[in-house]
């Protein structure tokens, strides 16, 4: 637990240092759970949404994007359920005077003996090696019989309490589980409260004429009241898609960790609407596809592990998150939902408009059914940056902090670098970046040695440096040094673009795939 606290601490202090992410309104000393992207950070967030929208929209011929406006009428979250069910469960410590999200801190606990048991199973593999069953080895160890039931227990009662609303059973599983506050370390809880997550606010010129309305804490619902106006604009058939990236916002009981929980989030969101009855294989189609996205990136499969909710929410027949491996531990990172027809036909009641597909080929109309995909980008962004950093021993005994962001992500491609400030070589190199900036984001410095702007970029994760030196000015060939290896060798000036190309070109990561 402490490697890991200490990993994600160095993750919060790297992300500041090289221009990933700030405090928000730092100056001010900030604001809770908010934060702003620096110069880098921009980029990473840029690049990840663009390899989002490249694989969900631009290779689909059947789904489209829009962009809803956050400001929706008001109506618009009552049809959907957020009015009166989107709470999450509060209880505070009286000793230490901190809030919890109750689900949390019994998901928590249930998470730690998870980790129990895959200690014991990381001592066995390396106790048995190549002769090591893990399938038999949980199926008839005692140890790992004993936790499995103790967290399948666990499981029951948290879907028990949360399908019955029961707030004094949720904090009655609390003090028998022997949960304590992890700063004041007591169990002095006060009662189990639900708390309406959106942040409310007005429109209207005086405040007699002012209508209520909410900044929207998901971007579904804008594409779900576009379902006609983009069905028949775009002349879309059953199955077919509609993906949305943008702001969204939850006033958040616990809004800690960094950005994985902020008040003002982005996510990137994709609803597929199918012919009822088929949702459960476009269901199973989109799990396999979005992890396959996931694992194009090169950031390890084992990272990464689907967990089905025992609890599912009011509009779902099946619900799934991908989660991923992050220093604080396995955490949702996109969730896939069989939302069934619930938001079309909610729409429907409370709008009193038809929201219904006319099936040529059947020759009757109907209410879609809905498959969803939902992926924080802050989260993302998160994963991706955390995996990458890296410290690494070098043969000569020295440390380098590396960040090997996925190639295809990274901010900037290459830097160039003139080996002296003089005989010509700037010159050249500016020319060098001049022409590659066309294709990608190049950065350019000649300020310290080489091998100190070498580590620079190796921190701020920039897959190639090229130096342009004396030797240049006689045969046009620089030296070309990637990141990951380490590796440098000399190349023509005119090569540069296919070199750099063929190790960022979304292309070829995405067939992956």
């Amino acid at each position: 637990m402490a490697k890991q606290e200490d990993q994600f601490k160095k993750v919060l202090s790297h992300a500041k240092e090289y221009g990933y992410v700030f405090q928000s309104s730092e100056i001010y000393d900030g604001l809770s759970a908010v934060y702003d992207y620096a110069q880098n950070g921009v980029e990473l967030k840029k690049n990840i949404r663009d390899y989002w929208w490249k694989a969900m929209v631009q290779m689909h011929e059947n789904i489209v994007g829009i962009d809803a406006a956050i400001l929706m009428h008001p109506t618009t979250w009552k049809a959907s359920g957020h009015v009166d069910a989107f709470n999450d469960p509060l209880i505070d410590n009286k000793d230490s005077k901190k809030r919890y999200r109750a689900d949390v801190l019994v998901e928590d606990f249930r998470e730690k003996i998870s980790e129990k048991i895959q200690k014991d199973i990381d001592k066995a593999k390396k106790r048995f090696g190549d002769a090591f069953n893990e399938d038999e080895f949980r199926n008839t160890n005692p140890n790992v019989l004993r936790r499995q039931k103790q967290m399948d227990e666990i499981t029951e009662k948290l879907t028990k309490v949360q399908e019955e609303n029961d707030l004094e059973g949720f904090r009655q599983l609390i003090i028998d589980l022997g949960i304590n506050c992890p700063v004041s370390g007591s169990s002095n809880w006060t009662e189990v409260k639900q708390f309406n997550l959106m942040f409310g606010t007005q429109i209207g010129a005086s405040a007699e004429n002012a209508t209520q309305v909410y900044l929207r804490p998901e971007t579904a619902q804008g594409i779900f009241v576009n379902f006609l106006n983009v069905q028949k604009t775009g002349r879309m058939k059953i199955p077919f898609g509609i993906a949305q990236t943008g702001k969204a916002f939850r006033n958040e009981i616990v809004a800690r960790q960094f950005i994985f929980r902020m008040r003002e989030f982005e996510q990137m969101e994709m609803q597929f609407f199918v012919k009822p009855g088929t949702q459960q294989e476009w269901y199973n189609e989109w799990k396999e596809t979005r992890l396959k996205w996931h694992l194009s990136l090169g950031m390890g499969a084992e990272n990464y592990r689907f967990h089905d909710h025992d609890k599912l929410a009011h509009y779902a027949d099946a619900a799934a998150d991908i989660e991923f491996k992050f220093p604080f531990g396995f955490k949702e990172l996109e969730g896939i939902h069989s939302r069934t027809d619930f938001d079309l036909k909610a729409h429907e009641e409370y709008s009193g408009k038809k929201l219904q597909y006319f099936d040529h080929e059947e020759n009757k109309s109907y209410v879609p059914y809905v498959v969803e995909t939902s992926i924080g980008l802050d989260r993302m962004f998160l994963a991706v940056f955390s995996n990458s950093l890296q410290e690494e021993e070098l043969e000569n005994g020295t440390t380098r902090t590396v960040l090997k962001l996925p190639a295809v992500l990274a901010p900037f491609k290459a830097a160039i670098f003139p080996l002296v400030k003089k005989d010509g070589l700037p010159e050249v190199a500016r020319k060098i970046m001049d022409d590659l900036k066309w294709d990608f984001n190049v950065f350019y410095d000649e300020k310290d040695a080489v091998g100190k702007r070498y580590r620079r970029q190796d921190a701020a994760g920039t897959p190639f440096c090229i130096t342009v030196d004396h030797d240049t000015l006689q045969d046009d060939s620089v030296t070309i040094r990637h990141r990951d290896t380490m590796d440098q060798k000399r190349v023509k000036i005119t090569d540069l673009k296919d070199i750099i190309k063929a190790e960022v070109d979304v292309k070829t990561w995405l067939q992956k795939m």
